[in-house]
């Protein structure tokens, strides 16, 4: 019976004003290819509260349609009591991310991530300022 391998990284990606959304599907399908591991579970959680991850087709129209409904789901010029604490103009930002999750879990086959065709992983910026994000991800398989 093959050892179950327990694979740790980080990524580092620059985000410009949110929502920007980024392509993140390579660079994970590398992280297990380095692992080793050739079927089992990828997660990845981004890193901060006005971040968030999830699946999409990346393509511009659906990138556009993902944007406007992020922003029909908490817009950034209504009113939101964080700005009454921290006067951040990022009270939708906060809101946005929650609404999305900041984590993902994928299943891992033949070396790399099972996904549909048209599915990749993305990586999105809420925040109304660019930010440097982390990921961390952590694989387990065989």
């Amino acid at each position: 019976m093959p050892s179950v391998i327990f694979h740790f990284a980080t990524m580092e990606i620059n985000l410009q004003v949110g929502p920007d959304i980024r392509d993140i599907t390579d660079e994970l399908n590398r992280i297990i290819g380095r692992s080793g591991i050739e079927n089992g579970q990828a997660t990845a959680c981004i890193v901060g509260s006005t971040g968030s991850l999830t699946t999409i087709e990346f393509e511009p129209g659906v990138v556009q349609d993902l944007k406007e409904a992020i922003n029909r789901m908490a817009p950034k010029d209504i009113s939101y009591a964080h700005e009454l604490a921290w006067h951040d103009g990022n009270g939708h930002s906060h809101v946005q991310a929650a609404l999305l999750g900041p984590s993902i879990a994928l299943a891992i086959r033949k070396g790399r991530l099972r996904l549909g065709t048209w599915q990749q992983v993305v990586a999105i910026n809420h925040d109304n300022r660019a930010r440097r994000r982390f990921i961390e991800v952590t694989l387990t398989g065989i």
